[in-house]
């Protein structure tokens, strides 16, 4: 097979040359006019980690170098080299493909949201045609992968990341989160992955406090949430049930005394609270406090790096999913080149035998007549029955398909059978 494939990713680039040639939706559908020049068939993949191009070569000259000059002519980077690129082809382009789709070859391993990436950039070539009959497999197959993967194994389960891990805890020690209210301290990064977190786990109220007042706004927007005013912060503690804190200042922002003065307005109603700020926001001594859950980033990363430890014993259980894939891949592309063989000789037969019902038509009553089309008919499919499945099986070993070409050979020389009529529709009909 001749696919060939590129990638500049987590592994073989950093992290300002990925950005640089990260290409947008309308970037990519710029882009695959150029590439259309040299294959047949081709796919744009670009993420925040990764951006790779697929391809069957139309011409013969094409290589991998080829297809680097055309992404950097379109994307100029003067500090891109060839050492940031990893190559693929044939087998190993579709074992790649399938690693990315599976998520195991993501920067946190068992991200499912590259499935869907990969999904959309393959919509992308189709709704451009250029994707034919063989990236349509391939592709099928590749998605085909990345949903066994989830449903199957669990390569995708547990928390990979700190924010995620704070509000699974906090799941663990609450029976349910719909009545329960929730306070996020920090509306950077860190501090919005945990607020949409707690949305999408159905918190009963949210609220955020931020410094800077429009960050806040925009945050409380996107989790349908409140504003608490960072400045009387402390007088509001007693409020929730969950308090998660990811700001970026130098000193503790919620102290022993602040949780004490809570607890004695809460009743000892039990509070949760995360801090998940580098240098810390929350004394650690707030542990001491009766009916008080607190977490920091060290007990966090414990939890996370055992859900990724579980995500890497789930790897070997994608690869025989992979692998049972690209073997049923594999066995389809190797019958292609029996198809069109086995198509033109049914034809053949087909014909001979239409001509010699012709001479008989008038000849016999209508009632006869049906009776030896029907023979006929019967009989044709008989005499090719042992022929069509042993070469197909031949060609889905995989292993045999040097004795597949060789047979098919043969059947076109004896029978003089003309191809030139079938390729395209026997690959399609496939």
């Amino acid at each position: 097979m001749n696919l060939i494939g590129i990638s500049i990713n987590h592994r073989s680039s950093p992290i300002e040359i990925r950005e640089s040639v990260h290409l947008n939706r309308n970037e990519i559908v710029e882009f695959i006019p150029s590439l259309k020049e040299v294959f047949s068939d081709g796919v744009v993949i670009s993420t925040c980690n990764r951006t790779e191009i697929f391809g069957l070569p139309s011409i013969y000259s094409i290589s991998t170098n080829s297809i680097i000059e055309s992404l950097q002519k379109y994307k100029p980077v003067a500090e891109l080299k060839p050492e940031h690129f990893s190559k693929y082809f044939s087998c190993g382009a579709v074992k790649h493909l399938f690693n990315v789709a599976s998520g195991i070859d993501s920067l946190v391993i068992g991200d499912s949201q590259i499935l869907g990436q990969v999904k959309e950039a393959f919509e992308i070539s189709d709704d451009m045609n250029f994707a034919g009959p063989v990236f349509h497999r391939l592709f099928d197959t590749a998605i085909k992968v990345g949903k066994r993967t989830i449903k199957e194994t669990g390569i995708g389960e547990g928390a990979v990341t700190i924010s995620y891990a704070a509000v699974q805890v906090v799941e663990k020690i609450f029976a349910g989160l719909e009545k329960k209210s929730a306070l996020v301290i920090g509306a950077g990064e860190t501090g919005e992955l945990a607020a949409l977190h707690l949305k999408d786990k159905g918190i009963g109220k949210i609220f955020i406090a931020n410094r800077t007042t429009e960050r806040a706004k925009s945050l409380a927007e996107k989790v349908i949430g409140e504003i608490v005013p960072f400045q009387s912060l402390k007088e509001h503690l007693h409020n929730f049930d969950i308090i998660i804190s990811a700001t970026s200042a130098d000193n503790f922002i919620i102290v022993h005394s602040d949780i004490l003065n809570a607890m004695k307005k809460r009743k000892g109603a039990p509070i949760v609270l995360m801090d998940i700020a580098i240098p810390r926001d929350i004394d650690p001594d707030v542990r001491k406090v009766d009916n008080v859950f607190y977490n920091d980033m060290d007990s966090l990363k414990i939890i996370v790096d055992q859900n990724l430890q579980k995500r890497r014993n789930e790897i070997p259980n994608v690869e025989n999913i992979i692998m049972e894939e690209m073997i049923g891949f594999f066995g389809w592309y190797n019958t292609l080149e029996v198809v069109p063989t086995i198509k033109t000789l049914r034809n053949f037969f087909d014909q001979i035998r239409s001509d010699e019902l012709d001479k008989l038509k008038n000849k016999v009553s209508e009632e006869d007549f049906c009776k030896i089309e029907d023979m006929t008919r019967r009989l044709i499919g008989r005499l090719l029955h042992n022929p069509t499945v042993k070469l197909r099986e031949l060609a889905e070993a995989g292993n045999n398909i040097q004795k597949v070409t060789t047979n098919s050979i043969i059947l076109k020389e004896l029978f003089n059978l003309d191809l030139s009529q079938n390729d395209g529709d026997a690959i399609e009909k496939e």
